[in-house]
């Protein structure tokens, strides 16, 4: 079973090119609005680190979601897109200060804490512009998840948040400054996670934290556990939505939130993935000493997720219907890991095919590069071919 693409609309278009299916996007904005929407209090924000596409943000602004961004380039995306001030959070262990003055002119809700340092930063550029920010404190929790090394992000080895020992007397150093508002803590373990006992081991160790905080007369108001909800790449046409009942599910039925406490989640991959598709035309069928290769006008400089984490994803020839052969797919860049898969079958290949690389829509076009003096991909959604 292939995916179903308008050829014939493709003709025209110079290759590499991502292409964006629209209405899978809004059903999946359903099932988000649908699923979280049974449970009081939960508010669901989109990673904008995932696609930034224009076209896109829009559809997701539309739908009602807040945003997450974690740079000022993407606090102006947002904006540009149409999210009100109210519904971004601003993350990231490295804020600049133009970038937090941004989002303080701006009136974004809240500013996602990592550091002490950060933290006298923001209080002192509040104070010269006459300001109150609102911050939450990303906690390290010191829980691991069973995805790749290079996106897990929540153990006490990684960069990111504050040590579980330091966090009373962090939010304490924050209820004594006079422009910050202390309003949460944020979570974030990582990213493509399947396995729902991970998002359960968090839930518990927020369960922990938010009694040794009441023991010390401490109030929160929200609780942000990040999002980390994988796809299913292997299957992009049977499983197009993931499973956002049981994400959603899983934190209703385990986190002890407190009355009027509010549960923000912060999903990318989740909503954006399975909607994108990397188009490539082929240029050459290489006869190896030991095998074929399928050479694509795509590279790692397009779709770098293969090159950095060795990630899979489902490649399909859409013009083909001839019967299966081997291939290596494999783009022009200069480097012996521009590679996208290696022993896959395709339908048998000749130049100008077009191959289609499944599950692209996050981190795809988002971290696309110029190396090799290259052309940065373009994005066409289906509402507009």
């Amino acid at each position: 079973m292939k995916g179903q693409f308008p050829i014939e609309k493709f003709q025209s278009l110079r290759t590499p090119f991502y292409y964006y299916d629209m209405d899978l996007l809004r059903a999946t904005l359903a099932s988000i609005n649908q699923e979280a929407g049974k449970h009081e209090g939960f508010i669901v924000h989109y990673a904008v680190k995932a696609n930034a596409n224009m076209q896109v943000l829009r559809c997701i602004k539309q739908a009602g979601l807040g945003v997450d961004c974690v740079s000022g380039g993407e606090i102006e995306a947002a904006l540009k897109a149409g999210f009100p001030a109210d519904k971004i959070v601003y993350a990231g262990v490295g804020k600049s200060d133009w970038e937090i003055i941004l989002g303080l002119k701006s009136g974004i809700h809240c500013f996602n804490v990592e550091s002490i340092p950060e933290l006298e930063v923001i209080n002192e550029l509040a104070a010269q512009h006459d300001t109150i920010a609102q911050v939450a404190f990303r906690i390290n929790p010191d829980v691991g998840a069973h995805t790749h090394a290079n996106i897990t992000t929540g153990l006490a080895e990684n960069k990111f948040g504050i040590a579980m020992r330091d966090m009373e007397s962090v939010i304490e150093l924050a209820q004594s400054m006079k422009n910050i508002r202390f309003i949460g803590l944020h979570f974030h373990i990582g990213s493509q996670i399947l396995d729902m006992a991970d998002f359960q081991a968090l839930c518990n160790r927020i369960n922990d934290l938010q009694n040794q905080l009441e023991a010390h007369r401490i109030v929160v108001k929200s609780i942000n556990v990040g999002g980390g909800l994988g796809i299913d790449y292997q299957h992009p046409n049977r499983v197009p939505i993931p499973d956002f009942k049981a994400y959603f599910d899983t934190y209703a039925t385990k986190l002890k939130l407190r009355p009027g406490q509010k549960l923000h989640f912060e999903l990318g991959r989740a909503v954006v993935a399975q909607m994108g598709t990397l188009l490539a035309r082929t240029l050459y069928i290489k006869e190896g000493a030991k095998k074929k290769f399928c050479i694509v006008d795509a590279g790692m400089t397009d779709l770098i997720r293969p090159a950095l984490y060795q990630a899979y994803h489902k490649i399909e020839n859409i013009s083909s219907e001839e019967p299966m052969e081997a291939y290596d797919v494999v783009g022009p860049i200069c480097e012996s890991s521009d590679v996208f898969a290696k022993q896959i079958d395709l339908n048998k290949t000749k130049r100008g095919d077009f191959i289609a690389i499944r599950s692209a829509g996050a981190y795809g076009e988002i971290m696309a590069s110029q190396y090799n003096c290259r052309q940065l991909p373009k994005g066409y959604t289906s509402d507009e071919l």
